[in-house]
C-alpha cells in the first residue's frame, strides 16, 4: 500500500505549521499549534492504518478485508488528548487575559538570573569526580563526614548502652537513673 502524496503533504504542512505556532509567545497561537499537531497526528494514524476495509467483526467480513481497529482506537485517544490539552491552554490564555490584559507569555526573570549566574561561575562546574582515585564511594563519603564520630577525633564513638568517658553528659553524672547526685 502506498499512501497518497496529497495526504502526506497535508500531514507535513499540519505538523510544520503546528510546530511553528507552538514556538510563538501568544497563547492563542500556541493553542492553534496544538490543534494543528493533533489533527496532523490523527491524519498520520489514518494514513498509516492502510486502506479502508470492512468492519473488524469476525463473521461479517473476511479477515483479509477487515480494517485495522487499533488505528481507530489511537485516533480516538489522540482526539481526547488534544481536547484536554486545548481546554488547558484555553484556560491559561483566559486567565492570562484576566490578569494582564493580553495572552503573551513573559520571560521568566528567575531563569534569566540563573543563566547569568551559571555563566559567571562556569569554571566552578568542572567535574573532578571523573578522575579515578581508587577509593570506593563509601570510603570517600566516610572521609567527608563520619556521623559515628561525634567529637571529631577520628575514632568511632561507642553508642550502645555503655558510654565512653568522653561521651558522658555535661553534668558529670554517668547515668540518668538511681539516686546519685540528688
Amino acid at each position: 500500500m502506498t499512501p497518497s502524496l496529497i495526504l502526506v503533504l497535508a500531514i507535513g504542512v499540519l505538523f510544520a505549521t503546528g510546530v511553528y505556532l507552538l514556538l510563538e509567545r501568544s497563547l492563542t497561537r500556541v493553542l492553534i499549534g496544538f490543534i494543528l499537531i493533533g489533527n496532523g497526528a490523527n491524519l498520520m494514524f489514518l494514513v498509516a492504518g492502510g486502506r479502508a476495509g470492512g468492519a473488524p467483526l469476525i463473521g461479517t467480513t473476511p479477515t483479509d478485508q477487515m480494517s485495522d481497529p487499533l488505528v481507530q482506537a489511537m485516533v480516538l485517544t489522540a482526539i481526547v488528548i488534544t481536547l484536554g490539552l486545548t481546554a488547558f491552554v484555553l484556560a491559561m490564555a483566559y486567565r492570562s487575559w484576566q490578569l494582564h490584559g493580553h495572552d503573551e507569555v513573559q520571560d521568566d526573570l528567575e531563569d534569566r538570573r540563573v543563566a547569568r549566574h551559571a555563566a559567571r561561575n562556569a569554571p566552578a562546574f568542572e567535574d573532578s569526580d571523573t578522575e579515578e582515585s581508587g577509593a570506593t564511594l563509601d570510603d570517600e563519603a566516610a572521609e567527608v563526614y563520619d556521623e559515628t564520630d561525634g567529637d571529631g577525633d577520628g575514632e568511632t564513638d561507642v553508642r550502645d548502652g555503655s558510654r565512653a568517658e568522653k561521651d558522658a553528659p555535661p553534668s558529670g553524672r554517668r547515668g540518668a537513673g538511681g539516686g546519685e547526685g540528688r
